[in-house]
């Protein structure tokens, strides 16, 4: 299968792989600049030359993987002694994720905000849990690549996610609302934590919450309410699209920076009459 075959194959999958292209030769390389090898999780296609090198490649693209690494990452490489490869030459490699997704969120309640936010989040991406222990509340129709998770324990469902995941706290029970905010406030590792409510309903929370033993600093994590202020609507359509667009906002925060640094690492890896030209 080809790079591009295999791209398409894979996006329509939602399984994230690395795109690594050859962008710079210098001397004798096994192959040109512009060829290219798609790396997944288990398998790879087309190839940029074999030996050492592909083999260092696929495996730097696989920990890119492991760590759902959003960046472009540029690597240079002397094809010598150090790579058991006799070419001698040098090549300059660049690793493109792609399909990796930007968020992991957890939503917990399928009530009328949940069923407007899902898809929304589904468009976006993200991939997304949907979490409840009414199966009769979940739509006939799940939207494309959103998880539905029907556990009667539904706060167990806050250990299955890794590291780093958005949670969204919306369910029917103001107790249940609580025991998930313990249990994400206590892991304390999350991207983004937003419970629907009012001011007063956060109050409240806070002064259980310290209760409990948590520190006020860990509390203020919370979002709460949550959704962008400036969207003043109260129709499920209309909170979804405010915290959409708050999640939005939360993975998109540093938008740019990575591109400008991988742009200066490109001009320093290519050769002065390439830079000028730059």
């Amino acid at each position: 299968m080809s790079w591009i075959s295999a791209l398409a194959e894979l996006h329509q999958q939602g399984q994230p792989c690395v795109l690594v292209t050859i962008i710079e030769e210098r001397g004798s390389t096994p192959r040109n600049a512009g060829s290219k090898m798609v790396v997944t999780a288990e398998r790879i296609f087309e190839t940029i030359g074999g030996g050492h090198l592909e083999y260092k490649a696929m495996q730097l693209a696989r920990e890119m993987l492991e760590g759902r690494s959003q960046d472009t990452r540029l690597e240079r490489f002397s094809l010598g002694a150090s790579l058991g490869q006799c070419c001698g030459g040098a090549t300059v490699l660049l690793f493109e994720p792609m399909g990796q997704p930007q968020a992991q969120i957890a939503v917990f309640g399928a009530g009328h905000v949940g069923r407007a936010l899902v898809p929304l989040l589904a468009s976006l991406p993200c991939k997304v849990r949907w979490i409840d222990s009414r199966e009769s509340e979940f739509p006939e129709v799940m939207p494309a690549g959103v998880e539905k998770v029907v556990n009667d324990e539904v706060v167990d469902e806050v250990e299955a996610m890794p590291a780093g995941s958005y949670y969204i706290v919306m369910t029917h029970n103001h107790q249940l609302d609580l025991e998930l905010t313990a249990a994400i406030l206590k892991r304390n590792d999350f991207a983004y934590y937003g419970l629907i409510g009012s001011k007063t309903k956060r109050v409240k929370f806070e002064h259980r919450l310290r209760d409990r033993g948590f520190a006020p600093e860990v509390v203020q994590r919370m979002r709460c309410p949550m959704g962008l202020a400036e969207v003043k609507g109260k129709l499920p359509v209309e909170i979804a699209v405010s915290i959409a667009g708050e999640v939005i906002a939360t993975y998109n925060a540093a938008f740019g920076q990575d591109v400008k640094k991988g742009e200066t690492s490109v001009a320093k890896l290519l050769p002065a009459s390439r830079r000028n030209q730059a």
